[in-house]
C-alpha cells in the first residue's frame, strides 16, 4: 500500500481560470484516495466559489480586498501554513504560482516540502519583447534550482523544459492535462455530429476575456471572413469584455457575435457549435482545445503553444495560423468547410488527459520524489557501532 501524503495547493481564488479548476480538481482527486490534502487559498471568493469541491482550505482573513497584491499576499498566506504545519508535497499548479512556491523554498530552506512543479504555459513567450524573454529564461532557469520535478503537459514539452529552464532529464516529468473529469469526457464524446459543415457555421470561442486570449484578432478576423448565416459565440467573462463588445459595435458584427458572459459549463454550446476558433497568443495545453475535440469540433488555433500540432493531429483535427496574423486566421476561417470531420478516434485522443489519470501519474511522482528523500536521510543517519 502506497504512503498517505500529505499535500499542499496553494490557490488565490476561486476566480475562473483553467490552472485553478484543475487544480482543485486533482486535489480533490487526491483528498479522496485518502491523502491529506490541503488548499491554502489568498481569497476565500470568486465565481466559481458555488462549484468549488468539497476539501479542507485554509485561508487568512484580511479587512481589505487583497486582489490587487494577490501574489504577496498567496507567499504569506502559504508561508504562515507552512511553518506550522508539516508537509510531504508542496504542488505548485502552473507557472503563475512559480514565484510563490520559489519564495517557500528561499523563506523556509529545508523546512519547506519538495515542490513539483506543473508547466502551464507556453515557455518561449514569443509575444514578449526580446529584453524580457531574456529575464524571462533566467528566471525560468532559477525555477529548475528550486523546483524536484518540472511537470509538462504533453510530451512536446519535455524538450521545451529542458531548453528552456536548463533542468535535468530527471527532473522532468510528462503528465497529460488532466483537464477532463472521465464522466464529463464522456458527455462530450457522445454528442452526435451527424451533418457536414454547411453554408452557415456556428463558431465558438471559449476563455477569460484577457490580453492573453487575443480575443480582438479572432473578432477582427470573423468580421473579415464570414458568409451570410455565419455566428460566433463568446463563452467567457473578463476586464476585456466592454472594450470587445465595442469592437464588435464598430465593425458592425453585432447581429452575428453573441456574448454569454461566464458560464459554470461550456458544454451546451460546443454541442451547439460547427468550429472552435482558438486566437491566444501563448497557451500551454488549453483545456477548450481538448473540450472541443472531444466534442468532435474541428478546430482553427494560433501556433501559441508548443503542443499545439499533436493537439490537432498534425493537421486531422484542425489548422494552425501564425500567431497575431489577423489576415491568416481570417484566410482559416474562409477556409472552414475545407476542415477535417473529426471520427472517434480522434475525440478518443482526449482520453490520454482525463483528471483520474493525471491524478494517478502526480501521486507517482510525488511517491517517487518522497522515496528519494527517505533514502537520502537514510544515507545521512550516522552510524552506530555495534
Amino acid at each position: 500500500m502506497t504512503k498517505s501524503l500529505r499535500i499542499v495547493v496553494p490557490i488565490h481564488s476561486f476566480e475562473p481560470g483553467g490552472v485553478e479548476r484543475v487544480g482543485l480538481g486533482l486535489a480533490k482527486t487526491w483528498d479522496d484516495k485518502g491523502h491529506a490534502v490541503t488548499v491554502v487559498l489568498g481569497r476565500d471568493e470568486g465565481m466559481d466559489r458555488n462549484q468549488a469541491p468539497s476539501i479542507r482550505y485554509r485561508s487568512i482573513t484580511f479587512p481589505i480586498s487583497t486582489a490587487r497584491f494577490e501574489t504577496i499576499w498567496m507567499v504569506w498566506s502559504l508561508l504562515v501554513y507552512l511553518r506550522h504545519n508539516k508537509a510531504d508535497v508542496l504542488f505548485c499548479p502552473g507557472n503563475t504560482y512559480a514565484i510563490v512556491c520559489v519564495a517557500m523554498r528561499v523563506l523556509l530552506g529545508s523546512r519547506c516540502p519538495p515542490v513539483i512543479a506543473k508547466i502551464s504555459n507556453d515557455l518561449v513567450r514569443a509575444d514578449r519583447p526580446w529584453l524580457f524573454r531574456i529575464g524571462y529564461r533566467l528566471w525560468l532557469r532559477l525555477q529548475a534550482r528550486f523546483f524536484a520535478r518540472l511537470v509538462g503537459m504533453a510530451e512536446p514539452m519535455r524538450e521545451e523544459i529542458a531548453c528552456f529552464m536548463s533542468a535535468r532529464s530527471e527532473q522532468i516529468a510528462v503528465v497529460p492535462d488532466p483537464a477532463l473529469e472521465l464522466r464529463r469526457l464522456q458527455r462530450l464524446m457522445a454528442m452526435q455530429r451527424e451533418r457536414d459543415l454547411g453554408p452557415s457555421v456556428h463558431f465558438i470561442a471559449i476563455g477569460r476575456l484577457v490580453p492573453q486570449k487575443n480575443f480582438p484578432l479572432l473578432i477582427r478576423a470573423f468580421a473579415k471572413a464570414f458568409r451570410f448565416g455565419d455566428r460566433l459565440t463568446i463563452v467567457g467573462d473578463g476586464p476585456e469584455r466592454a472594450c470587445l463588445e465595442n469592437l464588435v459595435k464598430k465593425l458592425a458584427i453585432c447581429d452575428r457575435v453573441q456574448f454569454t458572459g461566464h458560464l459554470s459549463s461550456p458544454d451546451a454550446w460546443l454541442k451547439r457549435a460547427d468550429c472552435l476558433l482558438l486566437s491566444s497568443d501563448y497557451e500551454g495545453v488549453p483545456a477548450v482545445v481538448l473540450e472541443a475535440i472531444a466534442a468532435g469540433l474541428p478546430i482553427i488555433a494560433t501556433e501559441c503553444s508548443m503542443s499545439m500540432s499533436e493537439l490537432l493531429g498534425y493537421g486531422s483535427r484542425g489548422v494552425m495560423v501564425p500567431v497575431g496574423d489577423d489576415e491568416g486566421f481570417a484566410a482559416a476561417i474562409r477556409d472552414v468547410l475545407t476542415l477535417p470531420r473529426l471520427g472517434m478516434k480522434d475525440r478518443s485522443f482526449c482520453m490520454n488527459f482525463t483528471l483520474e489519470r493525471g491524478a494517478e501519474q502526480y501521486l507517482s511522482l510525488m511517491q517517487t520524489v518522497q522515496s528519494g528523500l527517505s533514502s537520502e536521510h537514510a544515507q545521512a543517519l550516522p552510524v552506530t557501532p555495534s
